[in-house]
């Protein structure tokens, strides 16, 4: 079901975030992300283009790249800022080699932060790591439930119980997954 109809308005601005997975020749997976914000009038930016960016032109133009392994390990990471505010923004870049050796895991949002929140890294870089994480999982998921074989194995499927629809007293899981659907019974006995 789509948006409800706006109040009459006027764009201003756009930020435009894609994310790429890509499995490689080696085994290895490429993840990239790639965030854009775009004014739809001029604006002031005093260290751009003598003062003015132009209404089209991106005030940040980011990208960053992960190689993972089928664990979701990190065994590469590259930044890039190819347009910025600043001249300095693109010195930070380098910080986002700290990435490698972390899993994409519970407590990796968390770390991130650790690594790369205010002084220590840039704000559009980090906002990015989330939906790179996300599109790592969204890449490498069915050679991971293939490998795993979730449907009919005993390894359980690492989306139960991480939204509504994955709920294990659902009617989805019982129906895909019923080896480890909850039953009513054990759910009262757990609850109390």
């Amino acid at each position: 079901m789509p948006l409800p109809p706006a109040a009459e308005r006027t764009q201003q601005h756009t930020r435009t975030v894609t994310c790429k997975g890509f499995k490689r020749q080696d085994g290895l997976w490429d993840i990239e992300g790639h965030l854009t914000d775009i004014k739809s009038g001029s604006i002031a930016i005093r260290e751009r283009n003598n003062g003015i960016v132009e209404a089209g032109e991106p005030i940040h133009d980011l990208s960053i790249r992960i190689t993972i392994d089928l664990e979701l390990n990190i065994v590469d990471a590259v930044a890039s800022m190819d347009y910025t505010p600043f001249r300095i923004c693109p010195s930070i870049a380098d910080t986002y080699t700290q990435l490698i050796g972390i899993q994409i895991a519970p407590g990796f949002t968390k770390k991130c932060k650790e690594l790369f929140s205010g002084v220590n890294g840039c704000t559009h870089l980090l906002e990015l790591l989330g939906p790179v994480a996300t599109t790592a999982f969204q890449a490498t998921h069915q050679e991971r439930e293939a490998r795993d074989n979730w449907s009919e194995g005993e390894n359980r499927p690492h989306t139960l119980n991480t939204c509504h629809t994955f709920d294990t007293r659902g009617d989805v899981v019982r129906k895909y997954w019923p080896h480890f659907a909850e039953q009513e019974a054990q759910i009262k006995t757990d609850s109390a």
